[in-house]
Formats: C-alpha cells, sequence, structure tokens
C-alpha cells in the first residue's frame, strides 16, 4: 500500500487504523497478514521493538509524523497500523456475546476488551450497528479484536438459524429469572449465547420468548445499569474460563 493515498477512515473504505501503541502491537502480533503497513512519529520510544516486529513479518515501517497525525484524532498518537479489513465466522463450539444494534464506539470497544479477558474470543453483531472496524473502536478495545472472531448478522433470525445449537440467555430489565451465581453454572453442557440489547433501548420485549431471559438485579434508585457494565457481570458469572 501508498501511504501516500491514505485517507481520513470512512467505513467504506477497505482498511481501517489501529491508534495507539497497545492495538498496533496487538495487530502485528495477532493479525500480521492483515497489516498493510505501521506510520509512527520519529519520536516514539519503542521504535526498535517495532521495527523489529515489522521486519519480522515483512511490514513497511513509515515515519511519517505529519500524515500520522492528521489521520489520527488523537494528538497522543505516536504510532498507528495500518490493516486490511477481513472477514470471520464464528465458532460453532464455543460461546458466544450477542450484541444487537451496539451504537456507541467506546462502549462497543470496552466490550470487546471485557469479552476477551473472560476467555470468549465469538461476538456477533445483529442488525444496524456501529461499525466495529473503525479506529475508534479497536482503539478502545486496545487491540482485543485482532484476538476474536467477529460476525455481523442482519436479524436475530439469521443468527439463531446459524447457531441452533446454543443456547440462549437475553438480558433485559424485564427478565423472567434473575441473573445468579447459580443459575449461570446450571450452563455447562452446551454452548451458549448471552445476549445484550442496545444501549439507549436495551432488547425489545419478543426477546423475552428466546431462550431463558435474565435479569441483573440492582437497586431501583437508577434505570438500568451502564451496557458495558451489564456483559461485564454477565459474561463473569458465565465465563468459560477457570
Amino acid at each position: 500500500m501508498d501511504r501516500y493515498e491514505l485517507k481520513a477512515y470512512k467505513k467504506n473504505f477497505e482498511y481501517s487504523y489501529s491508534p495507539g501503541a497497545f492495538p498496533t502491537f496487538e495487530l502485528l502480533n495477532k493479525r500480521p497478514q492483515e497489516a498493510l503497513g505501521v506510520l509512527v512519529s520519529p519520536t516514539f520510544t519503542e521504535m526498535e521493538k517495532l521495527k523489529n516486529v515489522c521486519a519480522k513479518h515483512g511490514i513497511e515501517v513509515w515515519e511519517d509524523e505529519k500524515r500520522l497525525s492528521r489521520l489520527s484524532d488523537k494528538e497522543n498518537v505516536f504510532v498507528m497500523g495500518v490493516f486490511r479489513k477481513y472477514a470471520q465466522e464464528l465458532s460453532a463450539a464455543d460461546p458466544h456475546i450477542v450484541l444487537v444494534s451496539p451504537s456507541n464506539m467506546g462502549n462497543a470497544g470496552t466490550i470487546l476488551r471485557t469479552a476477551l479477558a473472560f476467555g470468549y474470543h465469538d461476538i456477533a453483531i445483529i442488525g444496524n450497528a456501529v461499525d466495529i472496524c473503525h479506529p475508534k473502536v479497536v482503539r478502545s478495545s486496545m487491540g482485543a479484536m485482532f484476538s476474536l472472531r467477529i460476525q455481523n448478522f442482519e436479524t436475530f433470525e439469521e443468527y439463531r438459524a446459524a447457531f441452533p445449537d446454543h443456547a440462549i440467555y437475553t438480558f433485559m430489565l424485564t427478565g423472567k429469572k434473575q441473573l445468579t451465581v447459580e443459575e449461570a453454572m446450571k450452563q455447562s453442557a452446551t454452548p451458549f449465547s448471552l445476549v445484550f440489547g442496545n444501549e439507549a433501548t436495551g432488547l425489545p420485549p419478543e426477546y423475552e420468548n428466546y431462550g431463558t431471559s435474565l435479569k441483573i438485579p440492582q437497586s431501583d434508585e437508577v434505570d438500568s445499569l451502564n451496557i458495558t457494565i451489564a456483559v461485564g457481570i454477565g459474561a463473569y458469572l458465565f465465563r468459560p474460563i477457570g
């Protein structure tokens, strides 16, 4: 790729960016085959490490502070990877985190990082949703997305048809069961899906009819938990790691 052709990110691009040192090293270590190059400031403090990793995988390093500054919306970005967008498919044998129409890039990135921390590697995105490849999502995930399988589905029905053997747990304020350690521990024999709604509206009422609907017990002094907190609680209790 010619660095002089790089432009400010748009959703229809075939490539995206990993702003920051940690996300960029995650790209280079986990998905080097998708890396198209790395923009770096001459003042970057880990230049030798960066060049060694890039040389190992045959990836170009471009010392171009002016271009880096123009393409990044953060003043403190000293290195940024350029990567090719790639298609992925979820594993039918593993548990899934399912996000229905997530709309906030920061929340989406945090959820990806949280999922990986608790041993989940498969994320389903349903419907009209945030651009999961947006540099802001990549940055807020701290590069966790490069260790995950992420697949988009137009509808929840399409997702269910693809994974009919997954036990479904929907997280809703109107859930019929309270989320407890005991309830989470029941799920061990078959793969499962933890389903979460949009930040503003949650899951539509019809999701109560899919599998088991769960309610996270909370004080009535707040209307609901932030989606990232809800995912963290559910993912931890159901976590597939010890």
